[in-house]
Order: C-alpha cells, then sequence, then structure tokens
C-alpha cells in the first residue's frame, strides 16, 4: 500500500468524527441552545487599542529622528578619527626621519671631536720640540745652534751640509707649528658647527616625539569618542527595534479587537439567519411536505461533496494539480511552485480540490480555473453562505483563490506550496462578496 494510499484511508477515517462536530457547531437544532457568543470587544477597548498604536507610532517616529542624528554624528566622528590617524602616521614618519638626522648628527660630531682631539696632540708634540730649541738657543746664544753644528763639523763640505741641514729643520718646526695651529682652530670650528646642529637635530627629534605623542594621543580620544557614539546609536536603535515590536504588537491587538467584534457581528448574524432559516424550514415542511425529499437529497449532495473534499485533508499541494479521479501531478509555474517541486509531485491546488469534490455528484468535470468556477453557479451574497457552497478571493478584481465552505465559518482549502490541504477559518480579507452555490 502506497503513502498516498494509507494517507487517502485515513483521511476518510477521520472525516465522519469531523463532520459530526462541524455539523453540530454550524447548524444547531430547533430548540437546543445556540454556541456561545465570541468576545465582543467594547468601543473603549477599540478606542484606547488605537490610541496605544498612535502613541507608539509617534514615539517610533521620534526616535527615528534621534537615530538619522546620531548616525550622522557618529559619521562626522568617523571623519575625525580617519584623520586623526593620518596625522598620528604623518607625526610617526616625521619623528623617524628627525631619528635618522639626529643620529648623523651624532656621528658627526664624534668624529669632529676626535679630528680635534688628534689635531691637538700633534700640536702638543710641536710644541714641545720647539720649546727645547728655543730653549737650547736661549741657553747659548742665538746662534748656539749653528755654533755647535759648526764645531762638530769635520770639512767644509760637511759644515754647508750641516748649515743647510739647521735652515730646514728650523723653516720646517716654524711651518709643522703654524700648519697644526691653523688646523686645530678648523677642527674646533668643525666641532662647534656639528655640535650646533647635533643640538638642531635632539631639539628636532624631541620636538617630533612631542608631537607624535600628542597626535597619538587625540587619535585615542577620537577612537573613544567614537566609541561612545556608536555605543549610544546601537541603544537608540535598539530601543527604537524595541518599540517597533510593541508597535506591531499593538497593532495587532488592534486588528485582533476588530476581528473579534466582526466574528460577534457575524456570529450575531448567522444566529439570526438559522434562527430564520429554522423557522421557515419548519413552516415549509409542514405545509408542503414533497418538497422536503428534495432538500434532503440536495443536504446529501452538500454533505457527499464535503465528505470527498474532507477525505484529502493532509495531501500536498501541488499548482495545477488535481482532476475529478483526484490529486495529480503538478506543472511547471516557472516560479514558487517550481521551487518547491509541485510539478513532480502529486497534490491538488485550490481548484483542483473543487473539481475532485463535486465531480461524483454533479457527473462532470467543472473546469480547473477559479474564474470559471466563480460563473459556475448561482451567486449568493457572502452573508448567506451556507454549507457547500465556494468562497473566492480576488487582487486587484483578478479571482486567485477559491475554498469550500464546510459551515461554522470553517472552510476546507489547497492553500499555496509548501503546504497541505487543511480545515481553517474563513479569511475575509480579499474575500468576493458572493459565494457560488452549485447545489
Amino acid at each position: 500500500m502506497s503513502v498516498r494510499t494509507r494517507r487517502h484511508l485515513a483521511g476518510r477515517a477521520l472525516v465522519p468524527a469531523l463532520l459530526t462536530v462541524l455539523t453540530l457547531v454550524a447548524q444547531p437544532a430547533i430548540g437546543e441552545a445556540l454556541p456561545p457568543p465570541p468576545p465582543n470587544p467594547s468601543d473603549d477597548d477599540l478606542k484606547s487599542g488605537q490610541a496605544h498604536v498612535d502613541a507608539t507610532a509617534t514615539r517610533v517616529g521620534q526616535l527615528a529622528n534621534q537615530v538619522a542624528q546620531a548616525d550622522a554624528a557618529l559619521l562626522a566622528l568617523q571623519d575625525q578619527v580617519e584623520i586623526r590617524h593620518e596625522q598620528a602616521n604623518k607625526a610617526l614618519i616625521n619623528q623617524q626621519v628627525e631619528d635618522a638626522a639626529a643620529a648623523a648628527a651624532t656621528l658627526a660630531a664624534d668624529n669632529a671631536r676626535a679630528e680635534a682631539d688628534a689635531a691637538a696632540a700633534q700640536i702638543t708634540v710641536a710644541h714641545r720640540n720647539l720649546d727645547q730649541f728655543a730653549a737650547a738657543s736661549f741657553r747659548q746664544g742665538n746662534m748656539v745652534g749653528s755654533v755647535s753644528a759648526f764645531l762638530g763639523s769635520t770639512s767644509p763640505k760637511d759644515l754647508l751640509a750641516r748649515a743647510e741641514l739647521l735652515d730646514a729643520v728650523g723653516g720646517a718646526q716654524l711651518h709643522a707649528v703654524e700648519d697644526m695651529r691653523r688646523a686645530r682652530v678648523d677642527a674646533a670650528n668643525k666641532d662647534s658647527q656639528t655640535r650646533a646642529a647635533l643640538a638642531a637635530a635632539q631639539a628636532a627629534k624631541q620636538a617630533a616625539a612631542d608631537a607624535k605623542t600628542a597626535l597619538e594621543g587625540a587619535y585615542r580620544v577620537a577612537i573613544d569618542t567614537e566609541a561612545a557614539q556608536s555605543a549610544q546609536s546601537k541603544a537608540l536603535q535598539d530601543h527604537k527595534a524595541d518599540l517597533e515590536r510593541q508597535l506591531y504588537e499593538a497593532q495587532n491587538a488592534v486588528v485582533g479587537l476588530r476581528g473579534q467584534r466582526q466574528r460577534y457581528e457575524e456570529w450575531r448574524a448567522e444566529r439570526d439567519r438559522e434562527a430564520a432559516a429554522a423557522a421557515a424550514a419548519a413552516a415549509a415542511e409542514r405545509s408542503t411536505p414533497a418538497t422536503a425529499g428534495g432538500s434532503r437529497l440536495i443536504a446529501g449532495g452538500v454533505q457527499s461533496v464535503i465528505n470527498r473534499a474532507m477525505a484529502e485533508l493532509g495531501v500536498r499541494y501541488s499548482w495545477g494539480g488535481g482532476n475529478a479521479q483526484g490529486p495529480t501531478i503538478g506543472v511547471r509555474d516557472g516560479g514558487v511552485a517550481d521551487t518547491y517541486g509541485d510539478y513532480r509531485r502529486v497534490g491538488f491546488d485550490c481548484s483542483g480540490l473543487i473539481v475532485y469534490a463535486f465531480s461524483r455528484v454533479l457527473g462532470y468535470s467543472l473546469p480547473h480555473y477559479t474564474g470559471y468556477q466563480y460563473n459556475a453557479g448561482r451567486k449568493v451574497p457572502l452573508a448567506d453562505k451556507r454549507p457547500g457552497d465556494l468562497l473566492f478571493w480576488s487582487t486587484g478584481g483578478d479571482i486567485h483563490h477559491v475554498a469550500l465552505y464546510i459551515g461554522g465559518e470553517q472552510m476546507i482549502e489547497a492553500p499555496y506550496s509548501g503546504a497541505a490541504v487543511h480545515v481553517t477559518p474563513v479569511r475575509y480579507a480579499e474575500i468576493m462578496p458572493y459565494a457560488v452555490r452549485l447545489l
């Protein structure tokens, strides 16, 4: 036995009990107590609920403005953070440049100091030699060097050579001392300039470091400010979302109250119609017994239609599925139905279920299209609907859905892709003003 067959038989097994309950609810016997009325909210309840909706909506609007302002402030702060970040990056680069300049100046100062020290040492040696020469000259007269050299000579040639040597030594000593003094002055000047450059480099390095520290601090302040603004924006967003949820709940509450009022009015109208219909039926049965058989025949046909539809409870929806023999494989729609695989699954769509439900009683198949089914029978005001009538829905004047009314404000339908045949309360949004009666 297939899964569909088991489901089909199980559905049929549930039909008698379900129909018994629905019949008792929809058609109370004359003299029996009517079902209790649904809640009937007062006008004050409706006004209070609507006032709450309006007040909440106003608060949501005010919060929306605050959120927009907070978001704008957050964007401005984010711009400031980017600016501070770039300035901090620039300060870091400047500090690196000044660090390199200071390192070069330090190296140059060290080299100049070494050169000055070397020149000073050489000058010290030259001074010592010069002092020794001067002291000897002073002790033995201005010609001591020459006399000593001449007295030690062995020949006129040697004497001449010693005289030339004395001239050269004296001149070299004097030139060496002068050169050393000049070198010392140059080295001292260079050392002074280098020290000045080093001091300037160190000052620039310190200034760059101070600027970097200040800009990094400004960057951190900007980040902290942005974080605080972001938290404020999020808090406002959360508050707005909570108010929107409250608004949604308040709107639903008002819709629920209006729905209760509508259901109460429908119950009251149904009660009045049922009482009038029961009285008329009793009077008609007493006056024309022959017509009672025809009414019972129609009632039996309606019950057969309802039974046939109820036996398909739980069968899946398939767009384009269903005919006079039962559920069939659906067809492609190029859209939603295809995403649910209706074209490869057995089931009913809304009009296909109606075709199957009425086929045995009518002896022919209704057209498999809601628009044609709407014109297939007698139209009665929606307020006068009774079990076995067809209910239709439209959008913009185009009929797009049909269901079978089974009484007690309940209907059976094949709703949409992804769902299954089920019983549900009548939906009055976008419902057509007329029901269609085939029996």
